[in-house]
């Protein structure tokens, strides 16, 4: 069991940041919590840490370490801590990353009722735009949005991602309003970029089921998607947007969809989580809960089926 304690211990610095936090996290002195990762190195033969001027960063073998690692003791703590609270709560330190704008209006609502419902547990939320390393910085699930790349995650769909093209009415009556998929090419679109580049070609579906693809070009590039409903607002472009950033802004007339006999393809909001052969209580219970709370019809779909009906 000290193998698995001094591993425990391993990867609480790499999540801290350093040995004194992650002693500090685990009431522990920082000389016992050194010489407790000393111990581990010298059993495995490999140096697994290396310290630059502001943090300590695993080396090549401290990640994999921390990668295959991280599993064994998430499993062990899935087991024990289903022998040790079976049906009668969940508990432990939920530690979650999503991206920024989602997870401000449609995820952050819902934490107090969750927290409520779970009294035991404890939650640690990441927002950010930034693609993060799900298992190499320690979460047990992230909140995804649009095409899933990574084969190494297991991902269960919380609710279905429509996606459309909008402009700001002004924006239109300036410039003319597109006919064709083709005429895209001739408008200021605004473009998200990401890990995998700018977002420049778009691809829409007509009613037959065709496939179009335009290459779109603009002046302004960001990787916030509110940068781009702040400029699509203010009549600078097209943008493609998922209908969860801006259902209210096409509600109130503000924003008009472009080119509404296409669609684009179908995208889902996913939970992800690592491959794991025993998922911890408290992933399935938040999975379930925003399944719960957000699936199928999702809230920002619930107002526009009111609206036709």
């Amino acid at each position: 069991m000290d193998h698995l304690d001094d591993l425990s211990l391993f990867l609480r610095v790499l999540d801290q940041g350093s040995i004194s936090a992650a002693a500090r996290s685990l009431d522990l002195s920082v000389a016992v919590a050194s010489q407790r990762v000393q111990r581990l190195e010298r059993r495995l033969g490999v140096r697994l840490l290396q310290r630059t001027t502001r943090r300590l960063h695993p080396t090549p073998e401290g990640r994999l370490l921390a990668e295959q690692g991280r599993v064994l003791v998430e499993d062990l703590d899935a087991l024990t801590t289903g022998l040790r609270e079976g049906a009668t709560g969940v508990s432990g330190t939920l530690r979650v990353t999503m991206s920024a704008g989602f997870g401000r209006e449609y995820v952050s609502p819902l934490l107090p009722e969750f927290l409520a419902r779970y009294p035991k547990l404890r939650l640690f939320a990441h927002l950010s735009d930034e693609l993060v390393d799900v298992v190499g910085a320690g979460f047990d699930l992230a909140i995804r949005i649009g095409r899933l790349d990574d084969s190494s995650l297991v991902a269960r769909p919380l609710a279905s991602n429509r996606r459309l093209l909008c402009a700001a009415p002004a924006y239109l009556d300036r410039n003319g309003r597109p006919r064709t998929p083709a005429d895209l090419a001739r408008h200021e679109c605004l473009l998200l970029t990401g890990r995998n580049g700018v977002q420049d070609v778009w691809r829409l579906i007509d009613r037959r089921g065709r496939e179009h693809m335009t290459r779109v070009k603009g002046r302004f590039e960001t990787t916030l998607g509110e940068l781009i409903r702040d400029a699509v607002l203010a009549g600078q472009g097209i943008a493609l947007h998922s209908l969860w950033h801006v259902h209210k802004e096409l509600a109130d007339g503000r924003l008009e969809v472009v080119l509404p006999g296409y669609t684009l393809p179908e995208s889902s909001v996913w939970s992800v989580m690592p491959q794991r052969r025993l998922v911890p209580p408290r992933v399935r219970a938040f999975t379930d809960f925003l399944i719960e709370k957000l699936g199928d019809p999702p809230p920002w779909e619930r107002q526009e089926r009111r609206q036709v009906s």
